[in-house]
Parts: structure tokens; C-alpha cells; sequence
């Protein structure tokens, strides 16, 4: 299926490596040419090469997108190399672990600004150019805003906000013909999550522990899939589809865990 996104300037954020790269490499795979905004310019520009000598095409902005000023002139370096932005993937984030009970205010709202106020910087600064081109906006979630994880306060409220906001963007936006949804990631293999995943006391236990909970093919979620999903929300194929929060998880969040083990 034709996506329609042949040199589409799409800009995603955290897009040098785990999810992003993946959106990344979807994205360029069908013809769009992906802006990697993040602030590791040696991580970036490797990504971009992978793409290039795959035959794609693609850019990045070195950006800390906790400074809001470096949002704003991410977007504007966008827009001076191309002239316009077709579309918007909100996706850098981590789980900082910043808990109730050991956490800081300092450290809630340095989290609050890792994980969702550049989402708001994103979307507001690219804005103008959405307007003209009628493009999307996707922001990437995660399941702890809905079934919590414990010991990650902001994140969690961080992932509640992307999921709000996405509904409260998708109101404001009906005028423009520009359309917001999201995709929530559950438990998708990543190098962060691989990362994790060996600071415990038995991770490959652990991990068929994980694994044998997911309910579609007892197996991790993995990047090219949550990047099919997003690739297929900005483009015009989805063209009647706003104000929607996806799971690509294999039923993870929503399914009955003993189907897991039928």
C-alpha cells in the first residue's frame, strides 16, 4: 500500500535510536525524508547515514529539547532547510523512575520537562507549517499512564499528558484539517529496555516472565511495528482517523493476561 508519504518532511524527536530510529527507518523506506531531532549529534548523524546508504534519504537537528528555546530553533532549521513540515512525531522520552515516596520536586519536574513539555514545544513551534500543509501529528505514548508501574510518578503523568494532550490537540485542530492521535508502547524491544532489563537479578528470567504476559505470540512488541502504525497515522491513507490513543502491544494493556498462558 502506497502511504503517500514520498518526500513528506517529518520531524521525530528522540529519533536516532530504539523507537524513533525504527519510526525513522519506516518513514524513509517510504520515501519521506525524516528530520531526526535530538541531542546526541553523533548518534543522529550515524542514524541518517544508515539511512543514505540504504538508498533513503534523510536530516537531523542536534537539539536538547528540554531547553525550550533549542525547540523553537530546531523547528526553524527545519524549515530553512526545506521550506515545510508535512508531519510531527513526538517520541524522545525516558523512564526516569522519579517515584512518590524517594522523589524530589526537582526531579518530577525535570522529568515532566524530559517527557511531555517538549511535546507541547514540538507541536506548538511546527504549528504554522501544519497549517499550510494540512499534516499530523503523532505522539508516542506509553502504558504506564494507564496501568501504572510504580515508582515513576512523572512518567506516568507525562504519558497521561501526551495522551490528553492528543485529544485536546485533535479539537483544537479540526479547523486546520490537521489530525493528532497516539500510540502507546507497552513492552517493545529497544536498547533502553534491553538496558533495563540487565540491572535486575535474573533478566532473562525476568524477561520470559514479561514475555509469557503478552497475550499475541507470548513476544516483545518491537520498533517496526509500533513505526508501521505511526507511519500509517501521518499519512493521507488514515485520512478519517483523529483524537485516537492506539496500542500496539499484542494486547498487552487491554487483554486478559491468563489468555497469555491458554
Amino acid at each position: 500500500m502506497d502511504l503517500y508519504l514520498a518526500d513528506k518532511i517529518i520531524l521525530v524527536t528522540g529519533g536516532a535510536k530504539g523507537i524513533g530510529a525504527g519510526i525513522v527507518q519506516v518513514l524513509a523506506d517510504e520515501g519521506a525524508i525524516p528530520v531526526i531531532v535530538g541531542r546526541n549529534e553523533e548518534e543522529n548523524r550515524q542514524t541518517v547515514a544508515d539511512i543514505e546508504a540504504a538508498g533513503g534519504k534523510s536530516w537531523q537537528v542536534t537539539a536538547e529539547l528540554t531547553d525550550p528555546a533549542a525547540c523553537e530553533k530546531a523547528v526553524q532549521a527545519v524549515v530553512a532547510q526545506f521550506g515545510r513540515i508535512d508531519g510531527l512525531v513526538n517520541n524522545a522520552g525516558v523512564n526516569d523512575g522519579v517515584g512518590l515516596e524517594n522523589g524530589t520536586y526537582e526531579g518530577f519536574m525535570q522529568s515532566l520537562h524530559r517527557n511531555i513539555v517538549h511535546y507541547y514545544l514540538m507541536a506548538h513551534h511546527v504549528l504554522p507549517e501544519l497549517k499550510k500543509s494540512k499534516g499530523a501529528i503523532v505522539n508516542i505514548s506509553s502504558k504506564t499512564a494507564e496501568t501504572g508501574q510504580g515508582n515513576t510518578s512523572a512518567y506516568a503523568a507525562a504519558n497521561g499528558g501526551r495522551n490528553a494532550l492528543t485529544r485536546e490537540w485533535a479539537v483544537e485542530l479540526l479547523k486546520y484539517g490537521i489530525r493528532v492521535n497516539a500510540v502507546v508502547v507497552a513492552e517493545c524491544w529497544t536498547p533502553q529496555y534491553e538496558t533495563w532489563i540487565q540491572t535486575l537479578p535474573n533478566p532473562e528470567e525476568k524477561l520470559r516472565e514479561i514475555t509469557s504476559r503478552i497475550p499475541l505470540e507470548n513476544r516483545m512488541t518491537t520498533a517496526e511495528e509500533i513505526a508501521n502504525t505511526t507511519a500509517f497515522l501521518l499519512s493521507r491513507r488514515s485520512s478519517h482517523t483523529t483524537g485516537q490513543i492506539l496500542h500496539v502491544d499484542g494486547g498487552y494493556v487491554h487483554l486478559d493476561r491468563a489468555l497469555a498462558n491458554a
